[in-house]
């Protein structure tokens, strides 16, 4: 996975463009108190780099040595910092809390996805945000009829509205959606596909 990840990053260009993901920007734009946030597979950088354009203190990860070189060249172009370490989520440790944890594009298969949230939802502090626009289930038949618009083919990688509810039960959700999206997100996000979006904030004990 590491060297597919490290091929694609590698091409000339962003795989998924330099901008960042819209449904992103749009929820982080409603926060008003921007303190930390955590972004796992951040790939290339683009929302790293936006939210740190907008005054968070970004804490980023990724599997590819290539995906980071792409972001720290991007964060230098817009005059920006953030730490970025290549690691796995199953060996990234974190010495804090982070006030949101954005998981963009972030597919995993079926024994590794409940892993990854417990350990990136036990880093968000009570009270702190959730984003999320990953590819639904049905997002396969777009996909059939058009592979540019991405996403994996793996059923289990992908994600649905009941599974989202559990995932997050208990979180106070301000949205929950799964949307047809027309994406122009670089080489590799290209057409009308399928997305599931959430917006919720964890709860204060």
């Amino acid at each position: 996975m590491k060297k597919m990840w490290d091929d694609r990053y590698a091409e000339d260009g962003f795989a998924y463009g330099s901008e960042p993901n819209v449904y992103f920007k749009e929820c982080i734009d409603t926060i008003e108190l921007k303190k930390s946030i955590l972004l796992p597979a951040e790939g290339e950088g683009r929302n790293a780099v936006y939210a740190a354009s907008v005054g968070w203190d970004v804490t980023a990860f990724d599997i590819s040595s290539e995906g980071r070189e792409k972001a720290i060249q991007l964060a230098e172009v817009h005059g920006v910092k953030f730490n970025y370490e290549v690691k796995d989520f199953e060996e990234i440790y974190f010495n804090r809390a982070f006030d949101c944890v954005a998981f963009i594009y972030t597919h995993f298969t079926t024994e590794k996805k409940y892993l990854f949230f417990d350990k990136m939802l036990d880093a968000l502090k009570p009270g702190g945000w959730v984003i999320f626009e990953c590819f639904s289930v049905n997002n396969l038949s777009f996909r059939d009829k058009n592979p540019k618009i991405g996403g994996p083919e793996n059923p289990n990688m992908l994600y649905s509205i009941v599974e989202l509810q559990t995932i997050f039960m208990g979180y106070k959700i301000i949205n929950l959606t799964e949307d047809l999206v027309t994406l122009n997100e670089g080489k590799y996000h290209n057409g009308e596909g399928c997305v599931i979006r959430l917006f919720a904030q964890k709860p204060i004990p």
